[in-house]
């Protein structure tokens, strides 16, 4: 039997889910009307918002490998333009800088838009605008520099301009104005018709802010399985702005790179040149120096005399030359580096492969190309030039440690072999000291030759690459629009309106349930009623409705009260059909109702032939005076407990209304001590007394929660009717009636659900709400028209 009560209690603390959507379906109304505006509001958003392109451009990233002309120079030539580190990701991050982004603008003239005002939104005139704006403020001004004109033509020659900020002026066409600090003149556009004059709007923003705007919309992504294509996208309201946009950002790009490779070649150039001069005065220096030698000796012609010398001679000697080229180049690159300003660029291939130079030559290069662009657009103490600065700083100290490195180990060989050297020439110590001194100047002279050279060639390459540099990149397909556009899409427009619309009342509700903690039905009370009798529901009554039953009374208010009676009568058939029942009504707080419920229970028991005794315990807020008609200063129970003089009869009153006769007993006069007086003797004594002469003794006493007054007297009952009231009990304080019946302090107890507002519930199957309480009473009621749901507000369930 336990387990059969446990399962059937957990059966009815199941999720009612059917119950819990019909608290969002019985407002479909106003679901229905949200859905609506929002599909109106997406019209009109679809209607009135201009639709955005997708403009494409793709490119391929060209190596030097592709270059012909390059890779037909002689071995090292082409390594004058390397840049080691030229991946696909660099490429990006140039194609999205700042820099490029700003300098595309500025050519463009991007940060200067047209806009024509129609009757609901601004339609942007790209190229085509009926007016244009020429500053003749200097561009660094207007680059950061903001401006929102209004221009209006009134004729072929004047028009109104308007700031909207209160400013207002006729102009002739051309004349030069000065507004906010810049100085322009307005001149007619290639559309102008002086018989059609639209007022343009002329909006100036600072380059910086419309290149983060470009940057925002714009996209660049590596494509292709070989990586080296480059797709560039964009998103904008004006598609030939868009696509001249990435065409000209391609260009710029592909200009960009040249210029850095350029740059390398151009240096090198200058660099040999330098050496070039150097070597020439050199030159020039020992050939006088053979010239006076043998003028000043008096011979023209030395012949060798030993074959084995000049084989070991000569091969020493060519290594030694090679050995003091390096030493002279490793001299140039230290003086660059070691100067005022070191961060250069340095030549490369120019035969330094020892110890890694050549490659960190041209990583130091790249930096310093990457530190001079930062540079166009910022200050040495960028933080990103800052980076590239101590990069910089460590690879020129790398740089110079290897220089002194490979410097001693050339000095090394150079010792060696002039050791072989002059092994070799001590067999000619025979030779006359003539033929010696001139040997020594001839060699000078053969060695700065071939410098000389050497540097000559290389300054033809340098030469050749800088005018054969080809381009970075190559483009596949220029910039083209997709005729469809990316926004807004209306069937996705549509459907978010509709949903959103949906969902906002939904959310409404949802709130409005979720903050909702008062009873309002049967369903409510299913934490207290679980355990305890339910008698009935009261329903709300009207303002223009009796709060009081009548003699043969059909209304809902009447007939609840008899569905009380009957169930009442089921709840005390079993006990002593010769004494009253006592009935005890009482609530947790105040205003829950418990008086007007005990008064019309009083003449819907007494209307059936029973004889009826109304108690009036609630002397701390006497009520039950004002349904009777009766004056507070009546004597009642109070005069009756304080006075022992006083009798029964003395306070009992015989009150009818409406032929419907009931014995009452008023509160009396209030009391300063009402505990004290309800605990003595005389309160039992008088219910006692009264049991044999009724049928029912109804007590209404005070709320539970607030005194103990009930408490005190509750054990004097049979029966306790405890009252809630819909929309004013809150669901935590139902947990009160429930203790106090687990801890024996009130006797019998029973629930009433008072003050239930049946137009909010048609939810028939749960509770049985659908039939109502007026059954053939009003039949003929007001019938809703298809749009009356508008005029009520939402209300709590």
């Amino acid at each position: 039997m336990e387990e059969l009560e446990e399962f059937s209690e957990k059966e009815e603390s199941n999720f009612d889910f059917k119950a819990e959507i019909y608290k969002y379906l019985k407002y479909w109304k106003w679901l229905l009307f949200g859905c609506l505006l929002g599909l109106f509001i997406a019209y009109l958003y679809d209607r009135y918002t201009l639709p955005a392109y997708a403009t494409q451009a793709s490119m391929m990233m060209l190596n030097e490998e592709q270059n012909n002309v390059v890779g037909a120079l002689p071995s090292g030539g082409a390594s004058i333009l390397a840049i080691n580190d030229n991946s696909l990701e660099n490429q990006i991050v140039t194609l999205k800088s700042k820099r490029m982004v700003e300098g595309v603008i500025d050519e463009l003239n991007l940060n200067i838009t047209y806009f024509l005002e129609g009757k609901v939104i601004a339609v942007e005139a790209y190229n085509n605008s009926p007016v244009t704006i020429e500053f003749l403020t200097e561009e660094a001004i207007v680059h950061d520099s903001e401006l929102n004109l209004w221009i209006t033509p009134k004729s072929s020659t004047e028009f109104q301009l308007e700031n909207g900020e209160g400013f207002s002026e006729v102009y002739q066409f051309g004349e030069p104005i000065t507004l906010e600090n810049l100085k322009f003149i307005i001149s007619p556009g290639p559309t102008f018709r002086p018989e059609y004059n639209p007022t343009v709007n002329i909006l100036v923003k600072p380059l910086r802010t419309v290149a983060n705007e470009y940057l925002w919309y714009m996209t660049v992504e590596p494509q292709g399985k070989a990586k080296d294509i480059i797709l560039l996208s964009i998103v904008g309201e004006v598609p030939e702005k868009s696509r001249d946009f990435l065409n000209t950002l391609m260009i710029h790009f592909n200009a960009d790179g040249v210029a850095d490779k350029r740059q390398v070649a151009q240096n090198t150039a200058e660099f040999i040149q330098e050496r070039l001069e150097l070597i020439s005065q050199e030159l020039d220096s020992v050939e006088g120096g053979i010239a006076d030698f043998k003028s000043e000796n008096k011979f023209m012609d030395v012949t060798s005399s030993a074959s084995e010398y000049m084989s070991k001679s000569t091969r020493a000697e060519e290594k030694i030359f090679e050995l003091e080229t390096q030493l002279m180049v490793l001299a140039g690159i230290e003086n660059t580096l070691s100067s005022a300003s070191p961060y250069q660029l340095l030549p490369e291939g120019l035969g330094l492969e020892q110890g890694g130079m050549g490659s960190s030559i041209s990583q130091y290069n790249e930096l310093v190309l990457q530190r001079n662009a930062y540079l166009k657009t910022g200050t040495a103490k960028n933080p990103v030039v800052e980076t590239l600065t101590e990069q910089l700083d460590a690879l020129r100290e790398n740089i110079l440690n290897n220089i002194e490195q490979i410097r001693n180990s050339i000095r090394i060989q150079l010792k060696e072999l002039n050791q072989l050297d002059q092994r070799a020439e001590g067999q000619f110590s025979t030779f006359p000291g003539l033929e010696k001194g001139i040997r020594s100047i001839e060699r000078q002279q053969e060695i700065k030759e071939q410098l000389y050279l050497f540097l000559l060639q290389r300054r033809e390459e340098s030469a050749i690459s800088f005018a054969a540099t080809s381009p970075v990149a190559k483009v596949i397909d220029p910039a083209f629009t997709y005729f469809e556009p990316v926004d807004p899409k209306p069937w996705l427009i549509y459907t978010g309106g509709g949903v959103i619309g949906l969902l906002i009342p939904l959310l409404i509700i949802f709130v409005i349930n979720f903050l909702d903690t008062k009873v309002h039905h049967k369903g409510d009370l299913h934490p207290l009623i679980k355990n305890i009798p339910f008698l009935g529901e009261v329903p709300k009554v009207s303002k223009d409705q009796e709060e009081v039953i009548q003699i043969n009374d059909r209304s809902p208010l009447a007939e609840s009260f008899r569905i009380l009676r009957t169930n009442l009568a089921y709840l005390v058939q079993s006990r002593n059909k010769d004494k009253a029942e006592v009935l005890f009504v009482t609530s947790t707080i105040k205003g829950e109702g418990k008086t007007f419920v005990s008064y019309n229970l009083a003449r819907t028991l007494a209307s059936t032939g029973k004889k009826i005794l109304l108690i009036g315990a609630d002397i701390r807020n006497p009520k039950l005076h004002k349904f009777a008609g009766s004056a507070l200063e009546t004597k009642g129970l109070s005069d009756f407990l304080y006075d022992h003089d006083l009798q029964t009869e003395n306070v009992i009153r015989s009150v009818t209304k409406d032929n419907i006769p009931i014995d009452m007993v008023f509160s009396g006069a209030i009391p300063p001590n009402p505990a004290e007086l309800l605990m003595n003797d005389r309160m039992e004594e008088f219910i006692n007394s009264q049991k044999p002469n009724y049928d029912f003794i109804i007590v209404d006493t005070a709320p539970t929660m607030i005194v103990t007054d009930t408490l005190l007297i509750s054990q004097l009952a049979d029966t306790t009717i405890y009252v809630t009231r819909a929309g004013y009990t809150e669901k935590k304080l139902l947990d009160f009636p429930k203790d106090l019946r687990q801890q024996g302090k009130l006797k019998g107890l029973a629930v009433v659900l008072n003050d239930v507002d049946y137009s909010k519930f048609s939810y028939g199957a749960k509770y049985g709400y659908a039939y109502g309480y007026g059954y053939g009473y009003e039949a003929d009621k007001e019938k809703k028209g298809l749009f009356n749901f508008l005029k009520k507000p939402f209300s709590k369930n």
